[in-house]
């Protein structure tokens, strides 16, 4: 049966209709994991006799650390990690146990990236532990509960995922903890250390997270199995339409149609809200930088970078999915008396806005200094001017339809991906760097700064010619595009 599963898996992938994108995607997803892998072995290695030379007692430390460790894996889970799914709904009607197919969606779930990667950092670091002394059925028992402890996050992100109101309370809860604790008010390691240290020290303890372990798979394939029903979970959703008017956009003509479209998915679908919070994350991101907490972040090239960041969140996240947020009725839009250019200059418009309001909502990094704001000043003006041209045209080679009524993550998939994309995406980024490093190196920060607002401004002034190549473009790939968007992702 496992065999049969895995048949079809193979089959869904290698026919799919985007098979050379899938695969493309896939190739450069082994490549970045490959990075990760080695990162995450060389930590291994080299963080115990590090530790050790710096008079700290390697394992207590780790040990101290372990609860920011696995909240931070939580976290990314939260939001990368892709669900257990299967098309189950031609199974239903074939002779097949319902628990078979549950425990193979559950057991996909062991080879996940984000439960092998962790091998590679906590089984280096348990040899090490092993080849420095330390006594041998007391690393093991260690390792094998990390092991347990890794994939107890593993079905603690099934079974919370897509549950907003439990995992953002406890994120906050921890992230404050950290900040407290930073600031010298309540230190959270003092009461977990403990317990991991008695992991090592007491091996037989090995059996609690062992326990919980099984119990969460239980509980997991307990809630899988019963909600796997096709009248119900299964079954398509209906809910009570609302409607929102913003007639105050009606000055606008068809633009304003585009945008109330924009609004009224913005405010109502969850997928599409996500990037609204991403974008205030990405916002928060530059104190990484601009705190000078990190050395390496101290270059000028990536003090631009966190300039272009914090204020593109919106333009990163929601920008790169156009047109696909609009793939369920597409085809039908296309088929009516519609200009491209009035469509496009929507999505340009909703983008400069969300812009215009995360350099307010940015504001506070004056506090860092008149400098740091005139980047983050600047960095608004380049996405604003250039990068919003940039991301229409690559929204033309976007083939994958989003379907807003499933749960699937907004950020965790191939939505986005072709090599077109790809190639279009890396001037967003690199362009603003290359720049401002030239002027930087050259003569000062103020020419730098110069030649990014120079960049933008000039992106201001061709709009109009930007916009008729971008509008031609997307002609070209219409119904190509239509195509693929009646297929299935």
């Amino acid at each position: 049966m496992i065999r049969r599963f895995l048949s079809l898996e193979w089959k869904s992938f290698s026919r799919s209709a985007s098979f050379q994108t899938n695969l493309a995607l896939k190739i450069l997803m082994g490549i970045g994991a490959l990075y990760f892998i080695g990162c995450f072995l060389i930590m291994g290695l080299a963080v115990y006799p590090i530790l050790k030379e710096q008079g700290y007692n390697p394992v207590q430390t780790i040990n101290r650390a372990l609860i920011y460790y696995l909240v931070l894996d939580l976290f990314i889970r939260y939001f990368l990690q892709k669900m257990p799914v299967m098309n189950i709904r031609p199974m239903m009607i074939l002779p097949m146990k319902k628990s078979t197919v549950v425990h193979f969606l559950l057991g996909k779930t062991f080879f996940s990236f984000f439960n092998v990667l962790h091998a590679f950092f906590f089984l280096p670091f348990t040899i090490m532990m092993l080849y420095k002394g330390e006594a041998p059925l007391s690393a093991l028992s260690w390792w094998l509960s990390m092991w347990a402890l890794i994939y107890v996050n593993n079905f603690v992100n099934v079974l919370i995922n897509n549950k907003d109101a439990v995992f953002y309370p406890v994120a906050v809860l921890v992230l404050g903890s950290a900040v407290a604790q930073y600031y010298g008010y309540f230190d959270l390691t003092q009461w977990t250390a403990p317990f991991f240290q008695a992991l090592f020290d007491q091996p037989y303890l090995v059996v609690i997270p062992l326990a919980v372990l099984a119990l969460l798979y239980w509980a997991t394939f307990r809630f899988f199995y019963h909600e796997m029903h096709l009248d119900e979970k299964l079954a398509s959703k209906s809910e009570i339409a609302k409607t929102e008017d913003f007639s105050w956009l009606n000055q606008f003509g068809t633009l304003g149609t585009f945008l109330k479209n924009d609004l009224r998915l913005l405010k109502r679908n969850k997928r599409s809200r996500t990037t609204i919070i991403m974008s205030v994350l990405f916002i928060a991101y530059g104190l990484l930088f601009y705190t000078n907490s990190i050395e390496a972040y101290k270059a000028p090239a990536f003090q631009m970078f966190a300039a272009i960041f914090c204020t593109g969140g919106f333009l990163f996240t929601f920008g790169q999915f156009v047109p696909s947020w609009d793939s369920a009725y597409y085809p039908l839009m296309m088929s009516q008396n519609i200009q491209y250019r009035d469509y496009l200059m929507s999505k340009w418009w909703l983008m400069v806005i969300a812009t215009f309001v995360s350099t307010i909502v940015a504001s506070f990094y004056l506090y860092f200094g008149w400098d740091v704001y005139k980047m983050i000043l600047v960095g608004a003006v380049f996405n604003m001017g250039f990068n919003a041209h940039l991301v229409l045209l690559g929204g033309a080679f976007v083939k994958t339809p989003i379907d807003l009524t499933t749960s699937k993550q907004a950020f965790g998939n191939k939505q986005a991906f072709n090599a077109k994309t790809m190639l279009i995406s890396l001037p967003k980024m690199l362009l603003p760097m290359v720049l401002y490093s030239i002027g930087y190196y050259t003569h000062s920060s103020d020419l730098g700064v110069l030649l990014v607002l120079a960049a933008g401004i000039l992106g201001f002034a061709f709009r109009d010619k930007v916009f008729t190549r971008i509008e031609r473009i997307y002609k070209t790939e219409k119904y190509a595009t239509i195509a693929a968007y009646k297929q299935k992702a």
